[in-house]
């Protein structure tokens, strides 16, 4: 069985944050530590309401991942991968 993660939904960000790295500090909104894991592409093969299906091109994760939404948090996704390619 592969590696399951909690993926939290939050609010659309500019574009102009996603090479932001650094701390925000304490007491400030997003506070804490901001670091990029991964950079790269996607490409959706299913999009619903409950489930999100897309092959992720990046430095580090590569292959077709999937995200359930949580039923009672529906903010909350369970984030996998599908398959071993």
């Amino acid at each position: 069985m592969g590696v399951k993660r909690l993926a939290i939904e939050v609010e659309d960000h500019p574009i102009e944050y996603a090479s932001f790295e650094g701390v925000i500090p304490e007491g400030e909104y997003g506070a804490g530590k901001v670091e990029i894991w991964d950079r790269g592409t996607y490409e959706t093969e299913r999009w619903s309401e409950r489930e999100i299906i897309v092959n992720l091109d990046g430095y580090r994760l590569k292959g077709r991942y999937c995200l359930i939404r949580f039923k009672k948090e529906k903010k909350s996704w369970l984030f996998f991968k599908i398959g071993n390619h």
